[in-house]
């Protein structure tokens, strides 16, 4: 018997957020709002960084690759749940569908490691600053980058493909705005206990950066405790404030969507999973701009550049 989602002419039906008309006008509306703000900040941090010397340096770097997955991570699925609105339609074929997938995971676990190594970058500074140059050069820099790249896209390509194998015997309605792996499973009529272990599998993955977070910034608070002086508390503490309000939204969102049963999802869900796929990557330059003097500078002189010019 031939099945069906062998072929690239199957397609799914995109619930929407929530599956109600007034709700999903409201989450148009809000995406609509959402998505220029979050492709123009991140496009001045990195411009900002690009253009600034003093920004040249491991944890600007860092940032401008947090701020690029989130653009990316922000376009694979905003834009089509946008224009699916105002077409009035639903549908995304099969290819669309698995590609969605995978570059959402990929990203999703490309910006995990970054944030990890944006973490370990503090914790060498603050821990042992007579031999950051040394630890943190740029050659590690990059190769700290490209492994976030590589891990994610590694992490994404056995999900998709065991997702590709599987049948999905008459529905094809996707209960989120984008195809997401775990409302995929739940429609399958295969069998997923593989799928689902090699799914828990990848949220290890996922979630070893998390562990590192703890260890490096274990490391930056016993080195901070021993510094007699409040001036020099309050700097390492302001210094790492951004980041720590990044990790914080990130991860308790995706705990939220992903520890959770397979088969439950409400309107708690739902926020959870705006939250995450769009709230996270619009407030992350306003949260590290706001807070960092260097980056409010390097913006203040890029927007009197452009004006001049």
């Amino acid at each position: 018997m031939k099945k069906e989602n062998h072929s690239f002419n199957l397609d799914f039906i995109l619930l929407g957020v929530t599956g109600q008309q007034k709700q999903e006008d409201f989450f148009f509306v809000l995406f609509l709002f959402i998505y220029p703000i979050t492709l123009t900040g991140n496009l001045l941090i990195i411009l900002a960084i690009h253009s600034d010397i003093r920004l040249h340096n491991p944890m600007y770097f860092f940032l401008a690759n947090l701020s690029l997955v989130d653009i990316f991570f922000s376009s694979i699925t905003i834009p089509k749940t946008l224009a699916n609105h105002l077409l009035g339609i639903k549908t995304i074929s099969f290819g669309g569908c698995l590609t969605q997938m995978y570059f959402m995971i990929a990203l999703a676990n490309a910006d995990s490691y970054t944030l990890a190594a944006m973490a370990y970058d503090r914790a060498v500074a603050i821990s042992r600053p007579l031999h950051y140059t040394t630890i943190v050069s740029p050659k590690f820099c990059v190769l700290l980058v490209v492994g976030s790249w590589v891990v994610g896209n590694a992490n994404a390509l056995p999900h998709t493909l065991l997702t590709a194998s599987l049948s999905f015997c008459g529905n094809q309605e996707v209960a989120n705005f984008y195809c997401d792996i775990m409302p995929l499973l739940k429609i399958s009529c295969s069998d997923i206990h593989f799928n689902v272990k090699i799914m828990y599998l990848g949220v290890v993955v996922f979630s070893v950066p998390l562990l590192c977070i703890i260890i490096s910034y274990v490391q930056v608070f016993s080195t901070v405790l021993r510094v007699p002086s409040t001036k020099g508390v309050f700097k390492a503490l302001s210094t790492c404030g951004s980041h720590l309000t990044v990790v914080s939204l990130y991860y308790g969102t995706t705990m939220g969507m992903y520890f959770r049963p397979l088969t439950s999802y409400s309107l708690k869900d739902a926020v959870l999973t705006v939250t995450y796929m769009a709230v996270t990557p619009m407030l992350n330059p306003f949260i590290y701009s706001l807070r960092n003097r260097d980056m409010k500078a390097a913006l203040r002189k890029l927007f009197s550049k452009r004006i001049h010019s």
